[in-house]
Order: C-alpha cells, then structure tokens, then sequence
C-alpha cells in the first residue's frame, strides 16, 4: 500500500491518484483518501491520496501540487477528482484561494494580499484542466461530487455545498468523464442513520470527519465507483472493496439516466412540476417528437426569479411516483417559498398487481385501501385511492412551508360526437375534489385544454401530437404550456404572478 507520502509508487502497477482537499487528506486519517487504499489490492494497484487540506481546484493548480502529480502521472493510472469545499471564498482575501463561479471561461486578474497579481478562472476551468492534463497522459480522470458536512433542516442532511455538485456532474458529462455521485452516496447514508448517530462522525467540526467516519466516505467513494457502467477499478478491488453494494440504486441509476433537473440557484424559491410523460415526456429533449407542457412553460417564468424543475417522470402514476422515491428526491430539495404543481391520472387507471408495471391506483378520492403483493417491488403494499396519493403529496409540500398546486390531466386526443372527451366524471373530477377538499388552486386543464381543442377541430389538432392520441408534439406542448399560464392567470390569488417574465405577461 503506498501512503500519501510516497514519492514512488510502483512503477509498475497503475496508479489510483487521489487530489483534493481536507475531506481526502486530513490529519490522523480524517479524510477519505488514507482509508481508501485498504479497499484496493496492493499486489494489483497503487493508490496514493495527494489531496492537500486547505486547497482549492485554483490553489492545488497555482501551488504546483498538480504538476508534481502530473510529473509521476503515466498511461493507464486514474485520477479522482474532488473539490469545491474551499473554492466558494473570496479570490483575493485572506487565503486567496476562492475560484470565480461557474464553469465557463471567465478569467479576472486580482491584486493578492502579498501584493502579487493573478488571472483568477473559473472552478471548471481548473477541473477541466485536471480533466485534459490527466486524459494527455493517457491516464483516466474521474470527477467526485463533495463529501456532505454535518448540517442538518428539517431531518434532511444538505447535499453538497452551494453549486459545485451540479458543476462538477455537468463537467464531466461535457467532458465525458466519469461522474461519481459522492454528495447523495453519503446524504442518503447519514439520512438512514439520522443526524444523532452522524454527529459522532464530526467531532470538531461539521466538515472534517473522524476516522470512522473517513473509512465510511471512503466506502461510498467505492460504491460510487462500483455503480458506474463498466468502472476498471473494480478489478483492483480486494474483499473488503468487493463487499461493498454499488451506488447508486436503481433509482438513482434511473434519476441519472432521465437526467432530471434541479434547482439552478438554491437562493431562488423554485416551481416543481410532478406528473407523468404528458408533462415531461422520457428525457425532456423531444424525443421521437414528443413532448410534455413542462418543458415549454419555462419560458413564461423569469430565471432571475424563479426555478422552474420539472421532475415528471413517464410512465408513473400518483402511486408509483410515492413508491418508486421520486416524492421523496423533490421533498429533499423543498424549502419554505416553493411551489410544487402536480398533474396526475393517465396512469392512475392501470391494474393494481401486473407483473408489468403495479401502477394502477384505487378510484375516487376517498380513504378506502386494498392490500397487494407487489410483483415488481417484491414487497407487501397497501395501495390507496388516486385522491389518497394527490392529499400525500399536498399535506408533505404544506409542512415543508411550500405551496401545492393541483392540475387536472390534460385530455387525450379521443373526438366524441365532435368534441374532445373530457374526463370529469373520473380523473379529472377527483382532481377537483381534492383540490376543493384541500382548499388549493386548481387548473382545470382537462376542460380548458379540451375547449381549445374543440374550437380549433380535428384538422388543426392532429399535428398538435407527437403519437396516436396522448403524447404532444413540441407545438401542441407550447400550446398546453399557454392553456397552464392562463389558468394561473384566472386563479383569484396566483401566487406566481411575481415570477412571470415578459412573455407570460
């Protein structure tokens, strides 16, 4: 095993670089770095921790720390990649080491306290250049969300420091690198153990943790590792590292592969979407030429304002999108101020038990349940009414300090007698007496959507869909996204009002 001093790992074995800051290195082996080698088989791979504490992606670049790495750095080693903790401080105060903000090319120059100048760049200009430095050598990079500090809302442990965890992901993915989800490998870990129990893994502070609690990061760094599709260092793993479960679960696999979004400046109240492929249809990207009103209604919001995260997932019902974990990824980024809209049923009306998709939900709005195996999940449920999961989902967003908002689903492309057919008599009316019962705003999009339709007839609303009779195409999701705005328009108190750009106006 070679230590974080070593000036000469095995030449020849590939080597596993570790370069960050004090949550890899730390004194008395506090960071996750030292333990991490005794997951790795010595015979097989070196691992050496150059992490250095109180470092920045601007300071490990500036103070040589990379390029003394980079001079041992050959073909076929990796590089993990980790930092973000101590880039958010000023660039030119006290320790001069805050990078500028963002990912792009910005660049200013700077009057440091010792009285020397410096071309300050961005957190991903320094990544990147890890990233291109790494990759010249014919070494492999890998990218690392931050490690989770010990702060704690609501029961919910933060996830990541500010941006760089949605700048480091949207690095590597724009330089095809790796992405190691470290931030919510961890936060769902500590959230299992409950803020008691993770408290005696920070004893001095609530960023740099015990050794117990380093080996435990370091175990989820593996996981992370273990979780990527086809991840060479699995073959350097010994037992210790092969015990490990993989990270992330299916969910999480699926989250990444939907690429949902998340809020763009956490300082802004945001507007979540919840529903099903009507509102954002597979990836969000119009695919096979659908797409959902979620995507286009954007536009009527101001950015400056407003976050606007459509996190509606295809193929879900109100049942399944509780069940399936994807309530509980959005109740984890609510805060006091946000909105949550939901728009379900097109799926509600699927059997309870198939061995295909377990969707369906009970009719009606009422408190009447029925229990089932599960054949998907492999677990006992009780499943309730289409009304039972809209109340969850509006009594959770309330005690968050959130305000939900109830939609109904948008019609189908089905003529009747010629008109559109409505579906007040079940989805669209139970969706109303929830929201009636609850005293919440409620956008009739099945009829107002439905009158649209009707007026414009079947010629002008057949390329209005992207599929037989569901799914919109991009005209007929802007056209849907309009039809949102002006029942928000309608309501009597609309709290978004303040948040609509120009267009919207």
């Amino acid at each position: 095993m070679v230590s974080a001093t070593a000036q000469s790992p095995d030449p020849k074995l590939p080597t596993l670089w570790v370069i960050g800051d004090s949550t890899a290195n730390n004194l008395n082996h506090r960071g996750w770095a030292d333990p991490l080698a005794s997951y790795f088989d010595p015979a097989k791979i070196n691992v050496v921790n150059r992490a250095r504490a109180g470092r920045s992606s601007r300071t490990f670049f500036t103070e040589r720390l990379w390029e003394r790495v980079q001079s041992e750095l050959k073909a076929g080693d990796f590089v993990l990649i980790q930092f973000g903790h101590n880039d958010g401080s000023a660039p030119d105060k006290d320790r001069a080491r805050g990078s500028l903000p963002g990912i792009g090319d910005e660049s200013q120059e700077f009057t440091l306290p010792n009285g020397t100048q410096e071309v300050v760049h961005t957190y991903g200009w320094y990544m990147r250049k890890f990233i291109a430095e790494t990759k010249a050598k014919g070494a492999t990079p890998m990218v690392l969300s931050l490690t989770v500090r010990n702060i704690w809302t609501d029961g919910k442990v933060e996830r990541g420091s500010g941006n760089f965890g949605r700048w480091s992901a949207e690095i590597a993915k724009a330089d095809g690198v790796a992405f190691v989800d470290v931030t919510n490998a961890i936060a769902d870990l500590y959230e299992a153990m409950g803020e008691a129990k993770v408290k005696a893994l920070f004893p001095e502070d609530h960023t740099h943790t015990s050794p117990e609690g380093a080996d435990l990061n370091a175990s989820l760094v593996v996981a992370g590792l273990k979780g990527l599709k086809d991840c060479p260092l699995v073959a350097f793993l010994l037992a210790k590292g092969q015990a490990v479960e993989p990270y992330p679960s299916p969910l999480t696999q699926e989250l990444a592969r939907l690429r949902l979004a998340v809020p763009a400046n956490p300082d802004l109240p945001t507007l979540f979407l919840i529903g099903d492929s009507t509102v954002r249809n597979g990836r969000g990207d119009g695919a096979n030429g659908q797409w959902g009103w979620g995507e286009p209604i954007v536009s009527y919001f101001d950015a400056a304002k407003i976050n606007v995260v459509n996190r509606a997932v295809g193929g879900l019902s109100s049942r399944t999108y509780l069940t399936m974990g994807h309530w509980d990824r959005v109740l984890s980024m609510l805060k006091p101020g946000d909105f949550v809209m939901m728009q379900f049923g097109h799926n509600d009306g699927g059997p309870l038990d198939d061995a295909a998709r377990a969707r369906g939900t009970l009719q009606g709005a009422g408190d009447e349940t029925t229990e089932i195996d599960n054949p998907i999940t492999k677990k006992h449920e009780v499943v309730h009414t289409y009304g039972w999961y809209l109340k969850k989902f509006i009594a959770n967003t309330r005690a968050k300090g959130a305000t939900p908002m109830v939609c109904s689903l948008i019609p189908r492309k089905i003529w009747k007698d010629g008109k559109i057919a409505r579906n007040s008599d079940s989805y669209a009316g139970w969706a109303a007496e929830v929201a009636g019962s609850e005293g919440v705003a409620f956008l009739d999009l099945n009829e107002m959507i439905a009158r649209r339709y009707d007026e414009l007839g079947p010629e002008k609303v057949e390329p209005l869909f992207g599929d037989e009779h569901t799914h919109t195409s991009r005209a007929g999701a802007e056209l849907n996204a309009e039809v949102v705005v002006a029942g928000l328009k309608s309501l009597k108190k609309n709290l978004l009002a303040e948040y609509f750009s120009e267009k919207a106006r």
